[in-house]
């Protein structure tokens, strides 16, 4: 058994699953589309939507919830995706909390 051929085989299926990961783009959203974020497969945020009429009011803490709902809408759409694409490169679906 060759090990650094075996470790080299490890890391470029590690590449493949990020490039993988990387590709995948959600939305998440809250108040009714008022806030949206989008993810990349990597949890990396790829962009922010604020309605102008969710900055109309005076309640700054409202914004912020619903900053924290669009975000937890995101994530877990990008966990669902990225057991999907995990799952259709063959691997196991514990391993998706490893990347």
């Amino acid at each position: 058994m060759n090990v650094a051929k075996l470790l080299q085989q490890a890391q470029r299926a590690q590449q493949q699953m990020q490039a993988a990961l990387a590709a995948i783009e959600v939305e998440g959203s809250a108040g009714g589309g008022l806030v949206k974020l989008r993810l990349n497969g990597l949890k990396e945020l790829r962009g922010v939507f604020i309605d102008a009429r969710a900055l109309a009011g005076e309640e700054a803490g409202l914004v912020e919830d619903l900053i924290m709902a669009a975000w937890e809408d995101a994530t877990r759409r990008v966990t669902e995706q990225r057991k999907e694409a995990l799952g259709a490169m063959g691997l196991p679906p514990g391993l998706e909390g490893l990347v």
